[in-house]
């Protein structure tokens, strides 16, 4: 009953298989496949402060059997942390702002000449308008002798006129009827009654008064007395230049009588070297200098290689009442660009010789995210409505052209004339003063946002002037310099003294100024200063990054693999049982017998008796005799 059958195994060899197993199942165990993740963020967190390469990382575990020295590495180790974070904030922002570095080079090289231009510095009595400003003269003598009792006096001229020419006038003095000019009170801006001559007139203001369709009017004052005659008489001079149909009857070139003697790098001048156009307010202008085709270079500085101009600065046939100064207007601008005059230029006076030295200077801006330069201007929301490249003061006058024309329904005479538009013109636009001037309040408020819009060019080339003046001609040479004069223009000059002026505009040296910009923050600085504050605060380097961004990535494989588990096992819970209704527990007691039937299987074993304590005590007889019984 107790035999063993035989070719089954021993129980020794079985024992001796499932070690070989289990030994073999632990080496399985033992083996690191392909990915492997840690089973808890424990593990991983102890396996990254144990080898990693950051500084103080070892002790947030080295310490864990003191509390408080794990807590002080702690605290310790991720305060450090955050300030080497907040560096590298400082870091970004600082990179982010786009700073630039200003580099100043000199650059010696063949410069090339600007233009210049130069400018009567007086409207002149144009024969297509001549008959329109002398009523002009008149009306405006009969009010300064209305108001400050003055009598002008006016030169003697034709005064008849055909039919035409009387309709003008007429509708000239109807205008100007429409346009006063009226002393104002300071404070209430109450016009002055005119049975009060008496009134003090320091107490009181002129100006002019504008009003729309509506009647509303605008009172245009000045606190002096010069200044709103020449803005009064400006007003009605613009309505008479605009009513000219055609732009060339104003053309009237007087280079021979104006320019005496044109000289550069000791070459006289010709035709080919200027060009002319007419400023309603600085008469004849000519620019040389200014063809694009045949540009003056200078090799070398100083005043015998620079343009030399003698000039005339006698009044003949002017408009007083526009100009009050003697002269000529000079301004140096760049080749391409329109000469604005009000801006840049400055008057040349009479019987001096004015010799103005120059410093070419260039300026180049970084564009894009570092500034909001433009290239060219095709950036701007503004159209150019000159025929040059783009320049701020271009894009500003082209503003407010847009916007006058927009709002006021014409252009402004001193700007370029936008397409489909018409200059205004009293006779046409009857309350345009009012529109202009409103607008002109609010354009010098940017009301109209053109400083805003109109931005800085990235490259552009400017000019550093400066001035000496001396006598000229002298004492003792003026007699016979006025005689050669006279005799090669065939002028005779009036005014010795105040009759002419001398010019000369040349470099100061041979040297140009260059002034760039570079960015200040790249990529690469950028870099670097990470860097420098990782090594800082932690004394690691790239490779330490690595081991901080394998730590997130284990984390973050960890956490999906645990995810996933608790997922797994949520889905492997057995449905809970339902309760037995009386029928279920009928039909169960019916096949409870069939259930409780035992099923009948054979069970093979190998069953071996083992001894037992009492087996081991020393009874040889009795233990030889129950061996000899089996």
């Amino acid at each position: 009953s107790g035999s063993v059958k035989a070719g089954k195994m021993p129980e020794g060899e079985k024992m001796r298989q499932c070690k070989q197993e289990g030994e073999q199942q632990q080496k399985e165990e033992k083996r690191e496949g392909l990915i492997e993740f840690y089973s808890s963020y424990q593990e991983l967190f102890q396996f990254f402060c144990s080898n990693t390469t950051i500084h103080g990382a070892i002790r947030l575990v080295c310490s864990k059997k003191n509390k408080m020295k794990t807590a002080f590495w702690s605290v310790l180790f991720f305060l450090t942390f955050g300030l080497m974070y907040w560096q590298f904030g400082i870091l970004y922002r600082e990179y982010f702002s786009y700073p630039v570095n200003l580099n100043l080079n000199l650059n010696s090289d063949r410069l090339t000449f600007p233009a210049v231009t130069l400018c009567t510095l007086n409207p002149y009595r144009y024969s297509a308008i001549r008959k329109q400003l002398d009523k002009l003269d008149q009306i405006t003598q009969q009010t300064l002798l209305d108001l400050y009792d003055y009598n002008m006096s006016l030169p003697q001229r034709d005064w008849s006129s055909s039919s035409s020419q009387r309709r003008s006038s007429r509708s000239l003095i109807h205008h100007v009827q429409r346009h006063p000019l009226r002393r104002q009170k300071r404070d209430s801006l109450v016009n002055l009654p005119e049975n009060s001559p008496s009134v003090d007139k320091n107490d009181w203001k002129i100006g002019f008064v504008l009003c729309n369709e509506d009647n509303d009017c605008f009172h245009q004052a000045y606190s002096s007395g010069v200044d709103a005659v020449r803005e009064w008489y400006s007003f009605h001079y613009i309505n008479i230049l605009a009513q000219v149909p055609d732009a060339k009857a104003l053309d009237e070139s007087d280079f021979e009588n104006f320019i005496y003697a044109c000289r550069f790098n000791e070459a006289t001048c010709d035709k080919a070297n200027y060009t002319h156009f007419h400023h309603p307010l600085y008469g004849n202008c000519y620019t040389f200098n200014d063809n694009s085709s045949s540009v003056w270079t200078s090799s070398m500085p100083g005043i015998n290689n620079g343009l030399s101009l003698v000039v005339r600065t006698e009044q003949n046939d002017f408009i007083p009442l526009l100009s009050t100064v003697t002269g000529a207007r000079v301004m140096v601008h760049d080749q391409n660009e329109p000469a604005f005059m009000d801006d840049g230029g400055f008057n040349v006076r009479p019987g001096i010789e004015t010799s103005i030295s120059m410093r070419k200077e260039m300026t180049m801006r970084l564009g894009g995210s570092y500034s909001d330069c433009t290239e060219d201007g095709s950036d701007v929301p503004v159209q150019n409505l000159y025929s040059s490249r783009y320049t701020e003061q271009v894009c500003i006058r082209s503003c407010f052209q847009l916007n006058m024309v927009e709002r006021c329904g014409c252009a402004y005479y001193f700007y370029p004339l936008p397409s489909g538009a018409e200059y205004c013109d009293y006779t046409k636009h009857k309350a345009w003063g009012y529109c202009y001037y409103k607008l002109l309040a609010e354009f010098k408020a940017d009301v109209l946002g053109c400083f805003h819009k109109c931005r800085k060019p990235c490259k552009m080339t400017e000019y550093k002037l400066s001035a000496g003046y001396s006598r000229w001609p002298s004492a003792v040479s003026e007699d016979w310099v006025f005689y050669m004069l006279s005799q090669q223009n065939k002028y005779n000059i009036t005014s010795k003294r105040n009759g002419v002026a001398k010019v000369n505009i040349f470099f100061k040296e041979w040297n140009y100024k260059t002034n760039g910009e570079s960015p200040a923050f790249t990529v690469v600085t950028l870099l670097s200063q990470l860097g420098n504050q990782w090594s800082l605060w932690f004394g690691s380097s790239v490779l330490s990054v690595m081991e901080l961004a394998e730590l997130v990535l284990d984390f973050i494989a960890i956490t999906f693999i645990l995810g996933f588990r608790w997922f797994r096992s949520r889905q492997k819970l057995p449905p809970p049982v339902p309760a037995l209704s009386s029928q279920d527990n009928a039909a169960f007691q019916d096949e409870a017998p069939a259930l409780r039937a035992p099923h009948r299987f054979t069970v093979e074993a190998v069953v071996t008796t083992l001894p037992s304590y009492n087996s081991l005590d020393p009874r040889g007889p009795s233990r030889d005799g129950q061996e000899g019984h089996e």
